[in-house]
């Protein structure tokens, strides 16, 4: 199995954009839903704080745990990528592309946000 730097790069940042997108993105929200129970505290100031915790028992908790670990996702995710890459290159090659393009372009934006 022979991997060029530029290939490394482009599954390396769409595993990235992956995991963010499982992890902390509103658009898959729905997800990670059925595997968090929303608890709501009212802090010092009368705000109220919403927290998500994983589900107690089973898959639910097991899956729980892993969509509110980023690296653990992270892990998920690049085996995800990399499996689905050499198994149907043909059509992973444009999804893994733009979710690569994606996530540098998040990179870009933290840059920008900081520095300018």
């Amino acid at each position: 199995m022979k991997i060029t730097f530029l290939s490394f790069v482009i599954l390396s940042l769409s595993s990235f954009r992956l995991t963010r997108l499982l992890v902390f993105d509103k658009i898959t929200e729905f997800i990670r839903e059925p595997f968090f129970d929303e608890v709501v505290e009212e802090n010092e100031e009368g705000e109220k704080d919403v927290y998500y915790l994983p589900k107690k028992t089973g898959f639910k908790k097991f899956m729980g745990e892993l969509l509110s670990c980023y690296w653990c996702t992270g892990i998920w995710a690049a085996a995800l990528i990399v499996v689905f890459y050499y198994i149907f290159p043909v059509v992973s090659t444009p999804i893994i592309l733009i979710l690569a393009v994606a996530g540098l372009a998040a990179i870009v934006e933290v840059f920008v946000q900081y520095f300018i």
